[in-house]
């Protein structure tokens, strides 16, 4: 039987943002980095084969070309992209090794907005594939099935693990992006994340009640 089947793994830009050979043709920051892995039984115990993802990929290639293959911050379980949710537009994909590889825009969206402001505060974020298939069970992993279409990849907030790594992306006085990686020791990881966004929100007027 087929489902929504979400993969959630930290996001580790491996360009960063608003140097001046980043930017799209529209000046939208771009970001590059590892969007799912193959071959390898992930944090839900499941297992996606090569043959698999360069089949969907190369389906999804079409959405990149027209230049819509977009994404929403925070993702719902859903098959349908939220437009007004939408935060970023992918336009490149590659392997290396057994990674995936994304290039991706930026938009300034409201949801997009958000998404660079955390990612310049060196807040670290998740990418999620999202997409329809079934599983089938295979010693202790769960093998995604040929049935597997992929909707799209999402950017969405992650839970707090001992080891974790967060990032913080600094521009030098070159223009260069520096990208540090430090463990967060914090007993709410999140709160940083929580405090930008309701700034956002209150500066565009619809600051939450808690």
């Amino acid at each position: 039987m087929k489902q929504v089947l979400i993969e959630t793994q930290l996001f580790k830009p491996t360009k960063g943002l608003l140097s001046e050979g980043h930017m799209s043709k529209r000046g939208n920051p771009l970001v590059q980095g590892i969007l799912a892995t193959a071959e390898v039984k992930n944090g839900n115990g499941r297992y996606y084969s090569r043959d698999l993802w360069n089949r969907e990929i190369d389906k999804y290639m079409e959405l990149v070309n027209q230049n819509r293959a977009c994404g929403e911050l925070d993702h719902p379980e859903s098959q349908v992209v939220n437009l007004k949710n939408v935060s970023h537009n992918i336009k490149d994909i590659n392997w290396d090794g057994k990674n995936i590889m994304g290039t991706i825009e930026i938009l300034p969206t409201p949801s997009g907005n958000i998404l660079k402001a955390l990612i310049d505060s060196g807040i670290t974020v998740g990418v999620s594939s999202r997409g329809m298939g079934s599983l089938e069970q295979n010693g202790d992993i769960m093998e995604v099935q040929d049935d597997f279409e992929l909707l799209c990849w999402d950017f969405v907030s992650t839970p707090s693990n001992p080891g974790s790594f967060m990032q913080t992306v600094n521009i030098n006085n070159k223009g260069t992006i520096n990208i540090n990686e430090s463990k967060i020791n914090n007993k709410y990881p999140y709160a940083k994340a929580n405090s930008i966004v309701t700034e956002i929100l209150c500066a565009n007027g619809n600051c939450p009640i808690f």
